[in-house]
């Protein structure tokens, strides 16, 4: 495995590999690995010659200083997981190398990022495009890896690729849960022994909302019911709970037959934000 730290250096590496006819998989993280990242780079490795993993906390996608400032480093342990598990070339830019100067440009998605982390988070989705769109100009990657968990970030980021023409396709991997079926995240780590037994009810809650979709309740009753009965009782606190329809990444206000959906989860427990999210009929 080789890790590389300066653009010129990656773009050499990568210019020579492409020479050769080997295709590139690519696994944008920020670090903190943990089996979700683990189960996107064996997918990567499946289909692709040459395995890319990228750590880089990108500061421009934090609307809060203080996510950024405690977002969990754990650079040497991820160094020895990527080893292990046969990456080929791990990049490890810092700020500096990626944003030189100032960042002017601006993506705009419109409605898609309106609602849920665009709502929630203002900014988020454009400092995400902009350094997706930098790697994906550094890399040349044929594929991206990215979690089921973050949905409405890959909605995003295939809007990206399709509206400028990119080569690269874009490959979302189921999310991976813990026994108690918690979706696996770098911001479990700061949770305290309470908060991490506390959090699977956010899984427990979109079942349960599953469930009565499914079985013909209304979605407005059925928000408000598991929020007051489900997570609200536990501490929890929400803040959105929706129905989106996949395809365009709109808000829906009932479940439609045929038209797969998700319901998505945003909470906070213990001053930590998590997401969550189920995908129906896809």
């Amino acid at each position: 495995m080789e890790k590389v730290e300066t653009i010129p250096a990656v773009r050499q590496q990568i210019k020579r590999l492409k020479s050769q006819g080997k295709s590139i998989g690519l696994v944008p993280t920020m670090g903190a690995l943990h089996r979700g990242h683990v189960e996107l780079i064996r997918a990567a490795k499946k289909v692709s010659d040459i395995t890319v993993v990228s750590i880089f906390v990108n500061p421009i996608q934090f609307n809060n200083p203080e996510d950024l400032f405690k977002y969990p480093r754990t650079l040497a342990r991820d160094l020895e997981l990527l080893a292990e598990e046969g990456v080929d070339l791990v990049f490890v830019p810092d700020e500096k190398e990626i944003y030189p100067e100032s960042v002017i440009t601006e993506f705009d998605f419109g409605p898609m990022e309106q609602i849920m982390e665009g709502k929630f988070r203002p900014g988020h989705f454009n400092g995400v495009a902009i350094v997706v769109a930098k790697l994906f100009h550094i890399l040349l990657p044929d594929r991206a890896f990215f979690g089921q968990k973050d949905l409405q970030q890959v909605a995003i980021i295939r809007r990206l690729t399709a509206d400028l023409s990119m080569d690269t396709r874009i490959r979302m991997i189921p999310t991976v849960r813990d026994e108690d079926g918690l979706a696996l995240s770098s911001r479990n780590l700061r949770l305290s022994e309470k908060g991490r037994t506390t959090a699977p009810r956010l899984y427990q809650a979109l079942r349960r909302c599953e469930t009565e979709l499914l079985n013909g309740g209304d979605w407005f009753t059925v928000r408000n019911k598991v929020i007051q009965e489900e997570l609200s009782p536990a501490g929890i606190q929400t803040e959105y709970l929706e129905l989106v329809e996949l395809k365009r990444f709109s808000l829906l206000h009932k479940q439609s037959n045929g038209v797969p959906f998700a319901i998505c989860i945003a909470a906070n427990i213990e001053n930590i934000r998590l997401i969550d999210n189920l995908v129906i009929g896809e």
